[in-house]
């Protein structure tokens, strides 16, 4: 079974900022903590990377996984769906972005995740809000560094 989790952080920039930098995939080695290489598959029309593998840290070890972009809400919301993965069975989620009270963004982060093989539950909800920490964090840092 999947276990889902939702966080929330403002953010110091406009929506479309926020939007421009988590769809801007390619770069995400450059300041997503546990990204390690990203291989986009394949680009839709406009060049947005819609089929990308990644090679990031997870417990200790180095695992990969192919997620599927979608970008019809762009640029409101941007999610994906795993469609590989060699310890993940699922891997959904999204981002969604919306004005913040006072100015900013508040970006919502909604994360579904499987494991292939049985964890206890302590360390799948450690690892969880570590993604999903890391996930907002450098999220954060990337956006309001380079407006």
């Amino acid at each position: 079974m999947a276990d889902r989790a939702t966080e929330r952080m403002t953010m110091a920039a406009p929506p479309e900022r926020c939007f421009a930098v988590s769809s801007d995939i390619d770069a995400y080695p450059e300041w997503a903590g546990d990204i390690k290489e990203v291989d986009v598959r394949e680009r839709d029309a406009e060049g947005r990377p819609t089929l990308v593998t990644f090679r990031a840290a997870a417990f200790g070890r180095s695992t990969s996984y192919t997620l599927a972009y979608d970008y019809t809400q762009a640029p409101k919301v941007l999610s994906w769906v795993q469609t590989e993965g060699d310890i993940t069975a699922k891997l959904d989620g999204s981002y969604v972005f919306e004005p913040a009270p006072g100015g900013g963004c508040e970006v919502t982060y909604h994360l579904e995740a499987e494991m292939k093989v049985p964890l206890p539950s302590f360390i799948k909800l450690r690892a969880q809000s570590r993604i999903m920490s890391i996930a907002l964090r450098d999220l954060k840092a990337r956006v309001e560094a380079h407006p």
